[in-house]
């Protein structure tokens, strides 16, 4: 798909008051999940083929699990690991202050995507080598929409969550990520490296691209979730950020 626009940016859309208040509502949350399982704070995702951020190394085989990594027959000590540590939110005064800057970009970035639904958000600690390999946050065609996960069938795994592509919520059954939304949380004074990338594909000018806007703290970036984006290793200080996934159809 040919985008006009790749992303939206809202530069310090979000008061320093309220990032404040998003990081210590997420740790808190953290502390109660690992204090129920230590294991479960930690987000480890398999994605490119080597470790390392050169661009040469794109030939990203998608985000997945250990478990679907280690069927692949893929070797678990050369490829690029997601590093970093989580906790989920899902409280309405978070999704009033991001949901507004979600439909606005939907609109004037021309892509007028249908969504009906969003995820809980994802609260990411990025500590001095942390970083998330090349991705995609979702499919666009029907092998891609969340299937409805079958109670006593199908378990969840350490962070409550089910295999990829099944739910319990019976709103998100059929639905696929369609918007994606990272917001900075942190002080760009206070952090070094742990910067949003984008690979937008051999057929552009500028294949990959460094979103600079991402680092002033309370951005919100907003861009469709088929697109290729990394975070880069942080190389000083701790990075806090938040992610949200909008849902919707299939694309037609």
């Amino acid at each position: 798909m040919i985008l006009r626009h790749n992303y939206y940016t809202f530069p310090g859309a979000i008061s320093k008051e309220n990032c404040q208040r998003i990081i210590q509502h997420g740790l808190t949350t953290m502390n109660v999940q690992k204090q129920n399982d230590p294991k479960s704070i930690v987000a480890t995702t398999y994605g490119s083929k080597e470790k390392g951020t050169d661009e040469k190394l794109t030939t990203a085989m998608g985000s997945m699990s250990e478990q679907a990594a280690k069927k692949k027959g893929i070797n678990l000590n050369t490829t690029y690991v997601r590093d970093s540590y989580t906790s989920w939110l899902n409280d309405k005064w978070i999704y009033d202050l991001i949901l507004p800057q979600v439909h606005t970009a939907n609109k004037e970035a021309g892509w007028n995507f249908d969504i009906k639904d969003s995820e809980m958000f994802q609260f990411t600690v990025y500590k001095p080598g942390g970083f998330y390999g090349w991705h995609s946050d979702g499919r666009s065609d029907h092998f891609g929409s969340y299937k409805k996960a079958i109670p006593g069938v199908n378990k969840k795994n350490k962070h409550g969550k089910f295999t990829e592509g099944l739910t319990d919520n019976d709103f998100m059954v059929g639905l696929n990520r369609k918007i994606s939304v990272t917001i900075n949380l942190t002080d760009k004074a206070n952090y070094k490296g742990g910067d949003l990338k984008f690979d937008f594909g051999t057929h552009t000018a500028k294949r990959y691209h460094t979103i600079k806007e991402a680092r002033e703290q309370g951005s919100i970036i907003v861009f469709p979730s088929f697109l290729m984006h990394q975070v880069t290793p942080v190389t000083k200080g701790t990075r806090y950020s938040l992610v949200l996934w909008t849902l919707g159809p299939p694309f037609k």
